[in-house]
């Protein structure tokens, strides 16, 4: 099965971002909502802001009583 340069490039582009992404600390929305609708279909899926917002408190402890957490 050949595949176009242009595919290869395109997926290298798109594994490229993702990973960039996850050493920054950033979650893929994308993946998430593939996630979602593939493992819990009946449940609600957030929305990108919420998404966004759910990660960054996971991440940085908002709400926590251990204070600011980096890692």
């Amino acid at each position: 099965m050949a595949t176009s340069l242009k595919d290869t490039l395109t997926v290298c582009r798109k594994r490229l971002r993702e990973g960039a992404r996850l050493m920054i600390g950033v979650p893929d929305y994308d993946t998430y909502v593939a996630h979602m609708r593939e493992a819990h279909p009946g449940q609600p899926v957030m929305n990108y802001a919420e998404f966004f917002r759910e990660r960054q408190s996971a991440r940085y402890g908002e709400g926590s009583t251990r204070g600011f957490r980096c890692c």
